[in-house]
């Protein structure tokens, strides 16, 4: 082994690519595998064996144990030279920024919840009383807020886990909540009833997105990733994560947020997100962008009873080509939406889920 990780015997570096070892873990960092490959550069999945595994495996609430018991195991090895490169969900990761890493996101998967029900129902097809289930507080806030007659039941595990306790049985439950670019990746949109609209069920903050992370002292690695960095979902999800930031909350707390960039005149703002799932309206794939394009972000704080709750929107002017700070441009923007929800109350929001 080298210091610079693993080689084949021509000399030819290989790529450790670290990750839990769930299967939806393991097929979206299989994606990231994929991209390098197809850039001309060798590279392999190492599993890391995380805490949160086996708290995922007894069911502990992921309020109780943090889903950054997972995302700092992996980073602790990225750092530590175990793995050359760490691939988390975003959203699981903490805002503070980490000069050790650089981060690329790569194209972004649609960002919406989604139900799976009993029967194909919808959600206002739920019998009143009908229990669903879902860990996440902002899910649970919202879904009291959208129908406080159902009994919000939480529940871990994996993918397959959550979706076998739907059924019409007296034990099992109506059906569950769950994001649907998970569901996509690991090839399982058959069992999707209703796709949720962010104006019924806003998402999580960077939802659907990749964040690919290596030492920021490893030129080689920073090089080879930074071809799958897509813009338009990197702006997107830095302006969401800063709403978090912003109100000091973390990524458990009762917080969502969605985005959209456009092209400057392509039409009226804040569109209805089921037309542009991945937070990209009227746009190309990958880099081939216009110069004037617009984001707007959208932000929210929900109370876990489902009483109230508060939604704030924000569009700036931005600049994606190379060489603009659009980096800076999106955490102002996401900033201005979290400003202005602490100006309309919502710390109270926040302290009251904690």
């Amino acid at each position: 082994m080298t210091a610079d990780g693993r080689r084949t015997d021509d000399g030819t570096r290989v790529l450790r690519i670290g990750t839990r070892g769930s299967t939806l873990a393991t097929t979206q960092t299989g994606t990231v595998r994929d991209a390098l490959e197809r850039a001309g550069h060798r590279a392999e999945l190492h599993i890391v064996h995380t805490p949160g595994d086996a708290s995922q495996a007894a069911q502990t609430p992921v309020t109780r144990i943090g889903v950054g018991v997972f995302t700092e195991t992996l980073r602790t090895a990225l750092a530590a030279g175990e793995c050359d490169v760490a691939v988390h969900s975003f959203k699981d990761l903490p805002t503070a920024p980490d000069d050790r890493f650089v981060q690329v996101v790569p194209a972004r998967a649609d960002v919406r919840d989604v139900l799976v029900a009993a029967g194909g129902r919808g959600l206002r097809d739920l019998p009143a009383g009908a229990s669903v289930g879902t860990g996440a507080p902002r899910r649970v806030s919202q879904l009291r807020a959208a129908r406080p007659d159902l009994g919000i039941i939480p529940i871990r595990g994996n993918i397959d886990t959550r979706m076998g306790r739907v059924g019409d049985g007296p034990d099992d439950l109506a059906g569950v909540i769950l994001a649907r670019a998970g569901l996509e990746r690991v090839g399982r949109l058959d069992r999707v009833t209703e796709t949720l609209d962010p104006t019924v069920l806003m998402p999580a903050p960077a939802q659907g997105a990749l964040c690919v992370e290596v030492r920021a002292d490893d030129a080689a690695a920073v090089a080879a990733v930074a071809v799958l960095d897509d813009p338009v979902s990197h702006a997107g999800a830095v302006a969401e994560r800063e709403i978090l930031a912003t109100l000091e909350a973390g990524c458990t707390a009762p917080v969502a947020a969605w985005s959209e960039i456009r092209a400057t005149g392509t039409g009226p703002e804040g569109g209805a997100a089921r037309d542009i799932p991945d937070g990209r309206r009227d746009l190309p794939p990958g880099r081939d962008l216009p110069p004037a394009l617009t984001l707007t972000v959208h932000g929210g704080v929900f109370a876990l009873d489902g009483s109230h709750g508060i939604t704030r929107t924000v569009t700036a002017d931005i600049d994606l080509r190379p060489g603009a700070d659009w980096r800076g441009t999106a955490r102002e923007t996401g900033r201005a939406v979290g400003r202005r929800l602490l100006d309309a109350g919502a710390a109270t929001i926040v302290a009251g889920s904690e």
